[in-house]
């Protein structure tokens, strides 16, 4: 009889502590709050986008050749119309000196055929004196005439041939001068792409030898703008970016160019945003991958609500429990009572942490639901589903 009393208030007692325990469970918080405070607000449309040299050129020959000689290296800097390499001029200098030749030639043939011209108009001169005094016949006037003519002629292709002579020389002359690869700007050697003895072939295109960077200190940025952010990004907005070589520095720049041209790569569909920066240092080098963040606007203090609390909602049964009338639009939901209550609102600019608060019954400092702390009942997989 003792074992069962003994047994029936050990049970009654743990009944008692067990509800006890449940009571003080389901009085504890269900919800996370945080304060509507005041203060910064920035709006971004965030990118990536590629470090490049504001202006890159290409150097490449127009002659076909050996390499013969490199005066640059990489990051070497140069000069405009500085030589910074040279093609073997051996086969350019004999064809120089094979057109100066063939002017002389032409030259030659013009003093033989002005004096074969000479020479026939004498015979014309003579010949119309005979024949004026009728001791010669028709014929032979008419054979010196002709004889003439001929001579003036081929005094004509004689200067035509000096013409030509002369343009081949040129021709010759301005090959030889592209043997010797100048710098078309003032700037920076980025990449070398040939070495000495390399044999080079312009016959279908330009090879490229040398690409120069006309002025490190000034650098921009192609951004890939999503097309739903495009419309609000105008040329002169100020930019924020990093680069993963320096991730704790912050670089600025300025949106310099919005262009009209789409890139459409699986079926997405953005726009090349030009950033211009300045890098006094060098820091920023060609090619660096860059997170960028442009400026829309920026609003200085104002109030702010949590971006979560405007995506709050309470699970269904505390729905149940909120008047459901004007919920259309942003809301937030507030404790009343220790029961949630929605308030609608207005809503300005956001910057993903906070949004800014333009209307509604809220004030400085309330505090406003941005999570549960309840988890909504997991459906049982042997409940029946109503239909």
């Amino acid at each position: 009889m003792k074992k069962i009393l003994a047994m029936i208030v050990v049970f009654a007692v743990a009944g008692i502590g067990g509800y006890f325990w449940l009571s003080s469970r389901d009085s504890g918080p269900k919800f996370r709050t945080e304060k509507i405070t005041r203060g910064d607000i920035t709006s971004t449309v965030t990118a990536s986008g590629t470090v490049n040299a504001v202006t890159t050129v290409l150097v490449g020959t127009q002659v076909s050749g050996t390499v013969k000689e490199i005066f640059v290296d990489y990051n070497s800097p140069v000069k405009k119309d500085q030589v910074i390499a040279r093609i073997d001029p051996a086969t350019f200098e004999a064809q120089v000196d094979q057109a100066k030749a063939g002017l002389l030639s032409a030259k030659a043939n013009l003093d033989k055929s002005e004096a074969a011209l000479v020479d026939a108009q004498r015979t014309l001169n003579r010949t119309k004196e005979l024949f004026g005094k009728n001791l010669i016949a028709r014929s032979d006037l008419d054979t010196a005439e002709t004889n003439f003519l001929s001579a003036r002629a081929q005094a004509g292709v004689s200067k035509a041939q000096i013409s030509q002579a002369d343009a081949a020389l040129r021709t010759a002359e301005t090959n030889l001068r592209y043997t010797k690869i100048v710098s078309p700007v003032d700037g920076i050697v980025v990449s070398r792409n040939v070495d000495v003895g390399q044999t080079v072939a312009a016959s279908f295109q330009t090879p490229t030898l040398f690409t120069i960077a006309q002025d490190l200190t000034k650098m921009q940025i192609d951004t890939s703008v999503d097309e739903a952010d495009i419309g609000r990004i105008n040329k002169g907005m100020e930019v924020e970016f990093t680069v993963d070589a320096y991730p704790e520095t912050t670089f600025k720049g300025k949106v310099f160019q919005v262009r009209n041209a789409p890139i459409t790569v699986q079926n997405v569909v953005t726009y090349d945003v030009v950033i211009q920066v300045d890098n006094p240092d060098l820091k920023l080098k060609p090619g660096m991958t860059t997170n960028v963040s442009i400026i829309i606007s920026t609003k200085t203090g104002v109030v702010r609500i949590p971006k979560s609390a405007l995506r709050f909602s309470p699970v269904a049964p505390e729905k149940s429990r909120t008047a459901r009338s004007g919920q259309k639009g942003p809301g937030v939901w507030v404790l009343e009572k220790d029961a949630p209550k929605r308030v609608s609102v207005t809503v300005g600019i956001s910057d993903g942490t906070y949004s800014e608060l333009l209307s509604g019954e809220l004030t400085e400092g309330q505090e406003v639901i941005v999570e549960s702390l309840v988890k909504a009942p997991e459906r049982s997989a042997t409940t029946p589903r109503m239909f």
